[in-house]
């Protein structure tokens, strides 16, 4: 069976191809970093325009790329939620028309649950059951996986999600849009000793995360170190690296945290780390650690699987599709749609 897979749900546009054979034959990505780079953030009505643009010659790419006509498509995966409802709706219409044209059938993907299933794109694959940190712009949650559609929320973000944090006080520190990776590449040059931030929620019982308290907490900071006469100085650029490293260190140390109490609270020994913070190379190292020490393993997705991506809609599609699972002709675009209400496979 060959699965399409659309994603379309905030400032990228992916789409690939999964086989159940041959695996994954095709991906092609389009980011909308320059577009959005202007504005600090992406806006959403840009972001429906140009998925509008670009998802049909993706569409096209891939399918030269794995050398298949299109009656050879046995079914398609578009992303229909959580995300921006105007971006959503583009992938939505697209794939579903696409499969109404091509008269093969159609499943709208959980976004997460496509970050989620990532890691079994690998030749080392987790199997179930395992705890998975869904950590991105977006989320962050702790979520038990008993197997595909058997997902149980652990903990939750209350407030900023680990990576909208990172992208905040990167701009407040100055740093290019998209801000996440460029405040991990400034802390290499921070001293871990000079600041201590503090580790959200980590004193008390429970798996639920707060971030925008240390959002917060980094700005003081930086207002402190960095008066106006300061700013500018020669030793501004040190301090910042410094403020970039406490921050880090410390949304590194409060995933942790929460990922060896989730593990050891259901008892398994597999962990997986997926969505955009999961490329963060110091929080697998510390991951990395943590699970040998549990006597357990961690698992992620290849770096550019661990954003937003066509692929695991196309695999998280297949597996929905192969069940027997299907969209009608009047397809719905979420944008909020609990993990925890998808029915299992």
């Amino acid at each position: 069976m060959r699965v399409l897979g659309i994603e379309t749900s905030c400032d990228e546009t992916g789409v690939a191809i999964f086989d159940s054979s041959a695996g994954l034959m095709a991906h092609a990505l389009h980011s909308q970093v320059d577009l959005h780079a202007a504005y600090g953030g992406v806006v959403p009505e840009l972001a429906s325009r140009d998925h509008v643009r670009k998802v049909l010659p993706l569409v096209d790419r891939v399918l030269g790329e794995a050398m298949l006509g299109r009656r050879e498509i046995d079914g398609v995966a578009y992303t229909a939620g959580p995300g921006l409802i105007g971006a959503l709706l583009v992938g939505s219409a697209v794939g579903r028309g696409l499969a109404w044209a091509w008269g093969v059938p159609a499943i709208g993907v959980h976004h997460m649950e496509g970050h989620l299933l990532a890691p079994l794109l690998e030749p080392e694959a987790p199997a179930f059951p395992f705890v998975a940190l869904l950590a991105s712009g977006g989320h962050t949650q702790l979520i038990e996986v008993q197997g595909i559609g058997r997902y149980r929320l652990l903990g939750d973000t209350l407030d900023d999600a680990a990576g909208e944090a990172f992208d905040k006080t990167a701009k407040l520190l100055g740093l290019p849009y998209p801000g996440g990776p460029a405040l991990a590449r400034l802390a290499e040059g921070g001293d871990p000793d000079r600041y201590h931030f503090p580790r959200p929620m980590v004193d008390r019982p429970g798996l639920d995360f707060s971030f925008s308290g240390l959002k917060t907490f980094a700005l003081n900071t930086l207002q402190r170190e960095l008066p106006p006469d300061v700013a500018a100085g020669p030793k501004a650029a040190q301090i910042r690296a410094d403020i970039a490293r406490a921050f880090e260190d410390a949304v590194v140390d409060t995933l942790v945290i929460k990922c060896r109490r989730a593990v050891r609270a259901c008892g398994v020994q597999r962990l997986v780390l997926a969505g955009g913070v999961s490329a963060n190379r110091r929080l697998r190292r510390r991951i990395d650690r943590m699970m040998a020490k549990e006597g357990g393993e961690a698992y992620y997705p290849r770096p550019e699987f661990c954003t937003d991506n066509g692929a695991m809609i196309a695999f998280a599609g297949w597996q929905r599709l192969r069940a027997g699972q299907m969209e009608p002709l009047a397809f719905t675009a979420r944008a909020r749609w609990p993990l925890e209400s998808l029915p299992p496979v």
